[in-house]
């Protein structure tokens, strides 16, 4: 094998190890949110959160200004179809933010990390895709998974009959997976990098509304309660991940042979590290039972994984 063939084989396995750096990205991503969001003004913290991600994505918006909003102009309205993304988005973090504020790592990090089970239901119900065996085996077990953590959650006091927060954790991966179907479409037609920029800021200008209307309600003495806000620099870092492993994400993409089922389900991976820092640093309750979850829930990804292969 000559030297090109050599760099060829050594570059046409890089988008797996991009998928595995994006996965370590959002699993650290969870980590800095359980921080910043424990007793603290969950609105806020996402502001900072849109705001730091703006900021980060500000040269690529730049850069459009110059070129004449270019990049967008293969779709007509585009700005409109990523406004619809910003909101899907927008809501999906709402809900995850206070679910992973009053729920256990341990049992949120799983519920989010079936999202790929149900972005494969989504395709099959939407796009019309059809699943094989194996990814059937893949849906399956990923619903036992679901079943399964919210039996233990009922033994945390967090039952599906009773906490919203589990419903909020639900309804954010449901979002989550929306958002991915939604992604589907869009990357047909426009850039991955402008898409990302310009939804940051159409969520930076939609939540400032938001947290605006909240500290107005708080003023005129309408707000039920006040949770003040408290600075902490793993803030920061929400962004930082986040943008990492997005475009750690985007670049794999780009790579040729990629396959987006597979590293879609690879990026799901950061359960790992948000469970095991439930365990180890929060000393979460009910590890054993959890521990059999996770492993049902893992190889369920794996049969997703060799099944889209």
């Amino acid at each position: 094998m000559d030297f090109r063939g050599r760099l060829n084989f050594a570059f046409s396995g890089m988008w797996i190890l991009f998928a595995v750096c994006s996965a370590l990205g959002l699993g650290f991503y969870d980590v800095m949110k359980k921080l910043s969001v424990r007793g603290n003004n969950v609105p806020i913290v996402l502001w900072f959160n849109t705001f730091f991600g703006t900021l980060l994505m500000s040269p690529v918006i730049a850069g459009d200004f110059i070129n004449g909003f270019q990049g967008l102009s293969s779709l007509p309205y585009g700005h409109l179809y990523i406004l619809v993304k910003a909101v899907i988005v927008l809501s999906s973090w709402l809900l995850g933010y206070f679910a992973i504020k009053h729920l256990p790592l341990t049992i949120q990090g799983p519920i989010n990390a079936s999202r790929p089970v149900l972005v494969l239901v989504g395709a099959l119900l939407i796009f019309g895709e059809r699943l094989n065996l194996l990814q059937w085996a893949g849906v399956l077990l990923g619903f036992l998974s679901l079943f399964l953590i919210s039996r233990i959650g009922a033994r945390e006091g967090f039952s599906l009959k009773h906490s919203r927060w589990l419903w909020m954790s639900i309804g954010a991966t449901i979002l989550g997976a929306v958002s991915a179907l939604y992604d589907k479409f869009l990357m047909q037609y426009l850039p991955p990098l402008e898409v990302q920029a310009w939804y940051s800021l159409y969520q930076l200008l939609l939540m400032s509304a938001i947290v605006l209307v909240l500290q107005l309600k708080v003023i005129a003495g309408e707000a039920t309660t006040r949770v003040h806000f408290k600075w902490r620099w793993s803030i920061v870092f929400i962004s930082l991940f986040l943008t990492a492993a997005d475009i750690a994400y985007f670049y794999a993409l780009s790579l040729p042979g990629s396959m987006i089922a597979v590293i879609s389900m690879i990026r799901r991976g950061s359960v790992l590290i948000s469970f095991c820092y439930g365990v180890f640093a929060l000393h979460e309750r009910n590890i054993r039972a959890k521990l059999i979850d996770l492993t049902i829930l893992l190889v369920s990804l794996l049969l997703l994984i060799i099944g889209s292969a």
